[in-house]
């Protein structure tokens, strides 16, 4: 499966596997995240109204949002893609609202680097509701993630696919791949996560070690903190950087 993967995300810029979320754990990150979406709105106001239904840093509501990095079938593409050491750059939420969209309808990538062979960034869109046509589907271009200008709308929509899968799946995909949001034509949420990892030598789009500072993590397995960026934090001293390698802050820079 890994050279599938590894190929598909080279070639075609993108790969659907099914049954990746089990059906306990996508009821329960729904609810969540429906409480997540009314929590941000309520606590962000005015500033937020743009982002509306979209949570941009899941990780900081807890619970199901952090045990997924947990899940093998879920981390497995991105390691075999961006190497084991990858970390999240962003995290949050792709809902789509009742009779209606969000910012992300644009045609639009989720990286701004054209690194050719070289896959700096690579996303993954984890369905909590079946997508269909009627509910906001996620639209994509295949084999357009080495294309550096963004195609114009009717070339897009002419030759573009849609995520159509069930819940529990899971959109991995070359974060240079061209894709957009599309319309919920139906009366209820359509909901999803988006998570984009990237290099650990990388900055996160928030810096997640800082915002979740607040929170108890020693529940957390070494899994979690490593994709979360807590082993990818530069020393802030020569004190940190000579500290023994399960201590430091930075630890690939030890291999």
């Amino acid at each position: 499966m890994t050279n599938e993967i590894q190929r598909a995300i080279a070639d075609d810029g993108y790969i659907v596997i099914r049954d990746v979320m089990s059906p306990e754990f996508v009821a329960r990150a729904r609810q969540e995240l429906v409480r997540a979406i009314d929590a941000d709105a309520a606590r962000y106001g005015e500033p937020a109204r743009r982002d509306y239904g979209m949570v941009l840093l899941c990780a900081l509501h807890g619970g199901a949002f952090l045990e997924l990095f947990d899940n093998a079938r879920l981390m497995a593409p991105f390691d075999s893609v961006l190497g084991d050491d990858c970390i999240v750059y962003a995290y949050t939420s792709s809902s789509m609202p009742p009779e209606g969209k969000n910012y992300s309808v644009r045609v639009h990538t989720d990286c701004p680097r054209l690194i050719p062979g070289y896959v700096t960034n690579m996303g993954v869109t984890i369905l909590l509701d079946d997508f269909a046509d009627e509910n906001g589907a996620t639209w994509y271009l295949p084999r357009s993630q080495n294309r550096a200008e963004a195609p114009g709308e009717e070339e897009f929509y002419r030759t573009a696919r849609r995520v159509i899968a069930p819940a529990g799946s899971a959109f991995f995909f070359n974060a240079r791949l061209w894709h957009a949001g599309g319309l919920n034509r139906t009366s209820r949420w359509r909901h999803a996560l988006t998570i984009n990892m990237c290099r650990p030598y990388m900055k996160q789009r928030i810096d997640i070690p800082r915002a979740m500072a607040h929170m108890d993590l020693s529940s957390l397995s070494e899994q979690a903190l490593q994709k979360l960026g807590f082993r990818s934090q530069p020393p802030a001293s020569l004190d940190e950087y000579y500290l023994p390698l399960e201590q430091r802050s930075f630890r690939q820079a030890a291999r």
